[in-house]
């Protein structure tokens, strides 16, 4: 008999390195007569301390030094940053700026999530160690992908003045508005890439995905009339119904000993976020055209197979440009770009979507506007316990009379799958020792 094909073998297996992910980690997985017995995603990184580095800072350069938390996720790192101040600051809303806000984000998003589909995920479903060979014999999609990925590219410069940590929003609004001429060229390209990116999401759902039906919680903005991003309230599809004010009510970080990464429970449980927990929650306030594109091709949320978070990675690409067209093409020069701010003292709380899920900031301001204190809690280590529960049911489904190479390569699928940035560490552990 085959050892391997004998489930109730001990099965020891530690990935030092995970590969095609945002930043390091590893992964250290032991089973015993046919059940997982431990278990753990080791996030490595060392602390950033990016909170630490705001604390004395005036509310002017919070967003600069915000957006380098993150080289993939600048947009999310300064939007949720610049809302907290101007909801602590009592900012009026503005209908130019809010629909600006979307195009950036929408460019941050097309930028990720093309990256991910493209260079992580496809290749582990074709059967291939990387995007390079995949290019071999399937050119066209990677070239799509990449058109795709430099549109994205294109709207974080048109109003962030740059792709990498732009540096066009400010608390209170933009810096500039483009002149029509270099929107009107923005919308050329967006009306090219329509086909494009209905054709990367027919591409994407017709992977050979394994199915991963989990049991999980769902959470993500709601707004009552568009998809959320930046605007809207904390839900769940088990009754959460908050304001991002109410977030320390309801969600609590703590320490593991084999993670540098805190984890994060929502009353007690863990929970997911990302594009699969928005579409779950929020297809029905998707624009009709991809609402259509969905439906056309069999494409149903809610959903609770894992891997269908590639598919809605790929939806929210074709959501990013469609909306961006009906955004830009009715472009109107504002009187100005930016609202006036007066900082006063107290405590600003805000969530946004990043592309990896909800975070969450919270600041503490003194009378002249400089940072106390600063909280940033990135999307991943709030997924991180839900991605260890979803490997240990997903191996155990899987069957552990694969070989060891054949589980190996199935927990990285299952990880990747989260698209998890593991380096976006913001703050460190609090250090408990105990001794006799």
């Amino acid at each position: 008999m085959n050892p391997a094909a004998d489930p109730n073998r001990t099965i020891d297996i530690h990935v030092p390195v995970l590969t095609r992910v945002e930043g390091e980690g590893s992964l250290e997985f032991t089973a015993r007569n046919g059940k997982v017995e431990k278990l753990y995603l080791r996030i490595y990184e060392p602390p950033r301390l990016f909170e630490k580095f705001l604390e004395g800072q005036d509310y002017t350069e919070v967003p600069t030094i915000a957006a380098r938390v993150c080289g993939v996720c600048p947009i999310a790192y300064q939007m949720t940053s610049i809302r907290a101040m101007e909801t602590l600051f009592g900012v009026p809303s503005d209908p130019w700026i809010h629909a600006m806000r979307r195009v950036i984000y929408y460019g941050e998003w097309l930028q990720s999530h093309t990256l991910h589909v493209n260079l992580f995920a496809a290749p582990d479903f074709l059967g291939f160690p990387d995007a390079i060979s995949m290019a071999a014999k399937y050119p066209e999609e990677v070239r799509r992908g990449m058109r795709l990925q430099g549109l994205g590219n294109d709207l974080l410069r048109l109003l962030g003045g740059r792709s990498v940590h732009p540096i066009g929003m400010k608390v209170g609004g933009f810096h500039r508005a483009p002149p029509r001429h270099e929107v009107a060229d923005m919308v050329d390209k967006l009306l090219i890439a329509r086909e494009d990116a209905r054709q990367f999401v027919a591409w994407a759902a017709g992977l050979p995905y394994p199915v991963d039906e989990q049991e999980f919680i769902s959470v993500a903005i709601q707004h009552p009339q568009e998809y959320g991003i930046t605007e809207g309230r904390l839900v769940s599809d088990h009754g959460l119904r908050v304001s991002f004010e109410d977030y320390p009510t309801h969600f609590r970080e703590y320490q593991v000993a084999h993670s540098t990464a805190y984890y994060s429970l929502m009353d007690g449980r863990s929970y997911f976020l990302g594009p699969l927990a928005r579409m779950n929650l929020n297809f029905d306030r998707l624009p009709q055209p991809v609402q259509a594109l969905a439906q056309e091709l069999g494409i149903r949320f809610p959903s609770h197979n894992m891997f269908m978070n590639v598919v809605a990675r790929a939806l929210e690409c074709y959501l990013a440009v469609e909306d961006s067209l009906r955004i830009l093409s009715d472009y109107q020069l504002p009187a100005r770009p930016f609202l006036d701010v007066t900082p006063r003292a107290g405590i600003g709380h805000y969530c946004t979507e990043a592309p990896r899920g909800m975070i969450y900031h919270r600041f503490e301001l003194d009378d002249a506007g400089r940072v106390s204190f600063a909280t940033m809690i990135p999307p991943t280590s709030q997924n991180q316990l839900r991605i260890e529960q979803n490997l240990q049911t997903a191996m155990e489904r899987f069957g552990l009379e694969h070989s060891d190479d054949e589980l190996r390569q199935f927990c990285e699928q299952v990880i990747r799958n989260y698209d998890p940035c593991l380096s976006c560490s913001t703050h460190f552990l609090r250090l408990e020792v105990h001794r006799d």
